[in-house]
């Protein structure tokens, strides 16, 4: 049997996470995706969203904007365009960025323009939810 899974999560700031762990959940660009050891080999982008790192015990959320998760045999590498543990996670800057984007949405007026804001602020209403659902979900 596999030792484990061993994953990094590196944001341009700094190593977050570099640790071995029995599972990890992703959000990819087609949906969230979980990895465990000795998964077949892989690389995707990533989507804003929730990183849950899953331990013998324990369970750690990251935020991630967005980047590139790289599944080899030696173990899972986000580099992330920015994560922060859940615990960091700005939940009124998400306010402000679906307020900012519901006027662009507002403003656009092409149909092209239009479609791509409509994305952006779903994408963001999106996160929202997910933010608020683990959060109901980690109060004690």
């Amino acid at each position: 049997m596999a030792e484990g899974l061993k994953i990094e999560i590196v944001s341009p700031e700094r190593l977050l996470v570099s640790q071995t762990v029995q599972s990890v959940s992703v959000p990819g660009t087609e949906g969230y995706f979980t990895v465990m050891a000795d998964h077949a080999p892989f690389m995707t982008t990533l989507r804003p969203g929730f990183i849950t790192v899953t331990g013998d015990n324990s369970a750690e959320i990251f935020f991630v904007r967005g980047g590139f998760a790289d599944v080899s045999p030696t173990g899972l590498t986000i580099l992330a365009e920015e994560s922060v543990p859940f615990t960091e996670f700005d939940h009124s800057d998400l306010q402000a960025q679906i307020k900012a984007a519901e006027e662009e949405l507002a403003r656009a007026e092409t149909p092209e323009d239009k479609s791509y804001a409509q994305q952006f602020v779903s994408a963001l209403l999106n996160l929202a939810l997910e933010a608020q659902q683990l959060n109901e979900g980690h109060v004690h």
